[in-house]
């Protein structure tokens, strides 16, 4: 499907769009298919933007990369935060499966929604077939949203991406700062604007 002159985005932004769109809806919408039992967990989409699109498939070492980064996480996490992997967040227009989240809270607390961005200290993505997408749509989408701190674990170039600063509903969505770490390097774990530990490279990468 193409995006048509008459597209509801800007030039600038049509012309980021995925290329695999499937179909335009709102997150209410979204939400009225999967209760209906149109959309399943087995279905390989996500709601990027208004438009349901494919999501990217995961090789073995985005899965060993999404589990050995979870399990970073967990070890300097402080409580009443938690680490989920691979689960929906609700926001605006979108509801990504980002690979790895951090969340307020506990996951009794999400029993009748999903986390929003006012809930969310970190997002990650793990990288590789999909670096376009992660440093396109999805980057443009939490910074959208406010989230303060996106990941990007980039598996081919072996470094992990940090962007903070996000300029919120901007004519173009961005983060202001971007600062990459080697597999040297150990990455601040920044919550609630305060660091609260910090997870080596190393442990991230497989």
């Amino acid at each position: 499907m193409s995006v048509s002159p008459t597209s509801p985005f800007p030039p600038d932004m049509s012309a980021t769009l995925p290329h695999d769109l499937i179909w335009r809806l709102r997150v209410d919408q979204y939400h009225a298919m999967i209760r209906a039992g149109i959309l399943t967990p087995d279905d390989p989409v996500e709601l990027l933007e208004g438009w349901l699109v494919y999501k990217m498939p995961k090789n073995p070492p985005h899965r060993v990369a999404t589990r050995l980064t979870q399990t970073a996480l967990e070890r300097v996490v402080p409580a009443n935060w938690y680490v989920d992997a691979q689960a929906p967040i609700t926001l605006e227009d979108s509801e990504p499966e980002p690979d790895l989240v951090v969340v307020r809270g506990t996951p009794r607390l999400y029993l009748d929604r999903h986390p929003g961005p006012a809930e969310l200290a970190l997002v990650i993505e793990v990288a590789d077939a999909s670096l376009l997408r992660d440093r396109g749509a999805k980057k443009r989408i939490y910074a959208r949203a406010g989230i303060a701190v996106y990941w990007l674990i980039n598996l081919p170039d072996r470094r992990c991406e940090v962007y903070t600063d996000p300029s919120g509903v901007a004519g173009e969505p961005d983060y202001r700062q971007r600062q990459d770490y080697g597999p040297t390097d150990a990455v601040p774990l920044i919550i609630d604007g305060q660091q609260v530990g910090a997870v080596s490279v190393a442990d991230l990468l497989p």
